[in-house]
């Protein structure tokens, strides 16, 4: 095998190797990337309805107790508050919700779904801490989904959900006594779940990956050819050269043998050699046939 070929098929295994391992390497990356976009998204949207729950316990809900004692208004309550804002952004992103899903709510809609409840239920069994992230399939394609617990940390709380004895009247007229009731201090009672689509952030990452292979491939192609333009001028023509002088010496041509090379470099040193050797073997014969 010719040391051309040789060459170029180590020069072929090294980078397709090196295309291989960037590639996966790559994609492992963007696609990491493309969820914590999504994450930050999702983050993003959860303390937007954490300070939607905060405006309406501060700044709204004082404004209408007067108000309460007659007629009970779910514009008070943070949880309708938080739900409603984001029913509002749905309008224009369909694909992105948010829902304070709990397992025994006043207001029906809040009612927690059986994969919502199970989500819930990891945080009162104790299976997870602080946020779940989760995947699941949507009617509009995947979708990461972002959990917090909804935990009863403050007494006022009770005052609605304790008993249906001190339950205000007029919110037991609007939603009935069935529900919402029975609630306990430090009890986890949902999960307020955000869910973003995963399918821009993914296709983006995708794309990337994508038009980074194909560069990164024409690079190495053109690399490729580069070196083997660079292995015929500065070797393989030069060592042909040296190898036909070398032949003509082994057929008695000895005078007429012409070893030139101006390079520095190890060939030009080695055809030197070979001119020395050459010069030395033609004085040796004439010394031989005088």
């Amino acid at each position: 095998m010719k040391l051309v070929w040789k060459f170029n098929l180590v020069l072929a295994a090294v980078f397709v190797f090196g295309l291989l391992v960037t590639g996966v390497v790559s994609y492992g990356v963007l696609r990491a990337n493309a969820r914590e976009e999504i994450l930050d998204n999702a983050r993003v949207m959860m303390e937007s309805a954490l300070s939607a729950r905060n405006y309406t316990t501060s700044q709204i809900e004082p404004l209408l107790q007067t108000q309460l004692r007659y007629s009970f208004l779910p514009q008070s309550v943070p949880m309708y508050a938080a739900t409603e804002q984001f029913n509002d952004l749905r309008k224009k992103y369909p694909d992105y919700s948010y829902k304070e899903a709990t397992l025994n709510p006043t207001n029906p809609r809040d009612r927690a779904t059986d994969w919502e409840a199970d989500v819930v239920n990891q945080f009162r069994n104790g299976q997870a801490k602080g946020e779940v992230v989760g995947e699941r399939e949507m009617p509009t394609g995947r979708s990461l989904y972002l959990a917090r617990a909804i935990q009863i940390t403050d007494a006022a709380c009770l005052a609605c959900h304790n008993t249906v004895a001190e339950a205000p009247k007029t919110m037991v007229e609007l939603y009935g006594p069935a529900n919402g009731f029975g609630w306990k201090m430090n009890e986890i009672i949902g999960a307020q779940i955000v869910s973003v689509p995963s399918a821009l952030p993914v296709q983006r990452a995708n794309h990337t990956f994508k038009v980074f292979m194909l560069l990164l491939t024409l690079v190495l192609i053109v690399a490729f050819i580069l070196i083997n333009v660079m292995l015929q001028s500065f070797v393989i023509q030069r060592v042909k050269a040296l190898a036909k002088q070398a032949d003509e010496v082994s057929l008695g041509q000895v005078e007429s043998a012409e070893f030139k090379d101006k390079s520095k470099d190890e060939i030009g040193t080695l055809t030197q050699a070979l001119a020395r050797m050459n010069k030395s073997l033609v004085q040796a014969i004439k010394m031989l046939e005088a």
